[in-house]
């Protein structure tokens, strides 16, 4: 008695499908293949955009300020 035999089976598949109705389920069912369709879509666009490097920024030094420029610091005696 604990296990569900074929014709137990048979009657929930039946009563799924007077509740449910044929075209519901079939709806269901292409709403959840094209899920996994945009879900594999963005997986192979994340994986294209992550191939492609970024250009490398350079930050240019050369117009440092120097310590002279700088005399207000520290210049205030508490």
């Amino acid at each position: 008695m604990g296990s569900l035999s074929i014709w137990h089976w048979i009657i929930v598949i039946a009563v799924v499908l007077l509740l449910f109705g044929r075209g519901k389920i079939s709806d269901l069912m292409g709403d959840v293949a094209q899920g996994i369709k945009a879900f594999k879509k963005g997986m192979q666009d994340d994986e294209t955009t992550a191939e492609k490097p970024e250009p490398v920024k350079t930050i240019d030094h050369t117009n440092a300020p120097s310590a002279a420029a700088r005399s207000d610091v520290g210049s205030k005696a508490v």
